[in-house]
């Protein structure tokens, strides 16, 4: 073991006695902990005459430990701890970190609003069509809230050279071999400036979550070609490392959003794109059978992977539902969806209202002060019910209110100012609506990751439906 490991290894061996998150770091995590910290927060190696006087490694160690800490808004020791070395191991991007929303260094951009792409080769991972259509798509990303038109050429060269390659392709940044570094982008410029090259050393996939879905990696990476650096904010696209999320959703954040937007502006207003239409005050937002169901008014919406959005009275689907609900939940246990509106609630089995059906709020053990529900969700046989700015938490296999009820929706869920006016449960986290904003919190911990704007959920093909019946943005 050299002399700078040995310290590295004495150093992270005082954050065992002192807090004990880690055990003895190998030589592989140390390792792997000082290319990572060279790789992306520009660790230097040092060399001493002096072996007794290490100190000036260490502070720099140290130094770069807390600076990657901070960014990835982990607890910040300046020690090698298990947390640490976790977020070090997950496959991410490898263009070096910076901090928040930010543009590259003299914030570079192209000068043309016309930009060309070209697929100079593809992986033997996917089909030529299925790349075709990833690296159109993730472009697509960005040409939906800036004034950007991408056209592909198939010959010369284009404003972004898309390749794949693995290790040393002579661009100076060899990449790594199977997970670590999946792809990397150069901002905007001559040369390779704006070329995104994608490690063939990786699984790529056309939709799986099994692999590296190439349409998110390549959203990500051309963020960097239109000249976005790394966000320091968990769910955001330009976030460092890689997460599967659905990519029959658009995966910006309003973070991604207001960092292009601060480069290329926002897309002509006379065009209906998705933060033109991202500002609708949703009456209710719930599960259905698999679909997300929006409620406006006399109307509802359903949206899934499979079914194109269209505008539905909610009469025609559920005949003796109310119009104009106040909040909407499903229980997949039961097998039925819930609709309040006033001081009663609905529920139905399918289309089916069931046997006793509508009761009073009552009937959840909601006190006589409650005269109606502003937005319900449900999550692992609880459902939680909002009024005001307080929450009630109700047991449905005890089919009774949980003890120290009701809460206040700032104390349960930070980050919450408003009123709750929507919610809703997808992938183990729960987004409550407030207006125009929408907020998104892990359901186990109630921590939230990430500020989105009420569209989030829609398909891009919703917006276009919801303008097109009238419904205008909402302030």
């Amino acid at each position: 073991m050299g002399i700078h490991r040995q310290l590295f290894f004495i150093a992270s061996l005082l954050l065992v006695i002192h807090a004990g998150p880690i055990s003895q770091p190998s030589d592989k995590d140390i390792a792997i902990a000082e290319d990572y910290l060279r790789n992306f927060y520009n660790l230097k190696d040092l060399s001493y005459t002096d072996p007794f006087r290490p100190e000036p490694y260490n502070d720099q160690l140290s130094k770069k430990l807390k600076e990657m800490q901070k960014f990835f808004r982990l607890k910040v020791t300046g020690k090698l701890d298990e947390e640490t070395l976790e977020m070090m191991k997950k496959p991410r991007c490898g263009v070096p970190d910076v901090a928040a929303y930010s543009t590259f260094d003299g914030k570079p951009k192209w000068q043309t609003k016309e930009l060309t792409y070209r697929i100079v080769n593809y992986t033997p991972d996917m089909s030529k069509a299925e790349v075709d259509e990833s690296m159109e798509k993730a472009l697509q990303v960005w040409a939906k809230v800036t004034p950007l038109k991408f056209t592909r050429i198939n010959r010369g060269t284009a404003h972004i050279m898309i390749s794949f390659a693995i290790k040393d392709h002579g661009d100076g940044m060899t990449f790594d071999g199977p997970l670590g570094t999946l792809a990397h982008a150069f901002a905007p410029g001559s040369g390779i400036g704006g070329d995104a090259h994608f490690d063939d050393d990786e699984s790529f996939t056309f939709r799986s979550s099994i692999g590296h879905v190439l349409f998110l990696v390549a959203a990500h990476e051309f963020g960097h070609s239109l000249g976005l650096s790394h966000s320091n904010i968990p769910g955001a696209l330009m976030f460092p490392t890689y997460t599967f999320t659905d990519p029959d959703r658009s995966p910006l954040s309003s973070d991604d959003i207001e960092g292009i937007q601060s480069l290329y502006g926002s897309p002509s207003p006379k065009l209906v794109t998705q933060p033109d239409c991202q500002n609708l005050v949703w009456d209710a937002v719930t599960t259905f059978r698999g679909e997300t169901v929006f409620f406006k008014d006399s109307s509802f919406w359903r949206s899934s992977s499979s079914r194109s959005a269209a505008q539905h009275p909610i009469k025609s689907f559920w005949p003796n539902a109310p119009d104009n609900i106040d909040a909407a939940y499903e229980d997949p246990a039961q097998d039925k969806v819930f609709f309040f509106k006033s001081k009663q609630v609905w529920a139905f089995n399918g289309q089916t209202l069931e046997p006793g059906y509508p009761k009073p709020l009552s009937s959840f053990g909601l006190p006589a002060s409650v005269t109606k529900v502003d937005a319900a969700v449900h999550n692992s046989g609880k459902t939680l019910l909002f009024f005001d700015k307080y929450y009630y938490s109700y047991d449905e296999r005890e089919k009774k209110m949980d003890k120290r009820n009701p809460q206040q929706v700032k104390n349960g869920f930070p980050g919450v100012t408003g009123q709750v006016t929507a919610a809703h449960m997808s992938n183990d986290n729960i987004y409550l609506f407030s207006g125009t904003h929408l907020l998104e919190f892990s359901s186990s911990n109630r921590r939230l990751l990430r500020l989105l704007q009420s569209g989030y959920f829609l398909p891009f093909d919703l917006f276009v439906v919801v303008r097109s019946r009238g419904y205008s943005p909402i302030a």
